[in-house]
């Protein structure tokens, strides 16, 4: 990857703040804008990585994280992409992983907004709050349950 941005995407004010975000009074989800090399990682590769970091099941959030503005999505750029992340999720709920269905949008992409500086690379700026939310969240445990296999 050269580059990811965290932000908000998915809602239809402008320069929205995460106060405003996680009110859950907007339709914006936070997101994470990935610039990426397609020599070096396919669009392929980068949702394999994806679908490992999320719950794809959960319909109200994200583990620990409950509203709209914690639901897992992807958002397409093009047709092709859009067929490529519709197949993968395919690939997905065929593996045999889940017993739930998988529940991930996949949407048209919108404007995206960066979020704030405290949000940027907030694992490294925060690295012990950052393990223990992960950790406690219940992440940690689901994805060593999930890909235990190294799959």
């Amino acid at each position: 990857m050269i580059k990811t941005v965290v932000g908000y995407s998915g809602g239809t004010e402008t320069n929205p703040t995460y106060e405003l975000v996680t009110s859950e009074k907007t339709r914006y989800r936070e997101s994470i804008e990935i610039t990426y090399d397609p020599a070096k990682i396919s669009y392929d590769q980068l949702l394999d990585i994806y679908w490992r970091q999320i719950d794809p099941t959960q319909a109200d959030g994200q583990f620990s994280d409950i509203g709209s503005s914690y639901r897992a999505a992807i958002f397409y750029g093009n047709d092709d992409e859009k067929k490529v992340a519709e197949a993968s999720k395919d690939k997905l709920a065929r593996s045999g992983k889940f017993d739930k269905p998988i529940v991930t949008e996949i949407l048209p992409a919108m404007k995206f907004y960066p979020a704030e500086a405290y949000h940027q690379k907030y694992y490294q700026q925060n690295p012990e709050h950052f393990e223990a939310f992960e950790k406690g969240s219940g992440r940690v445990s689901f994805q060593k349950q999930i890909w235990r296999d190294g799959q």
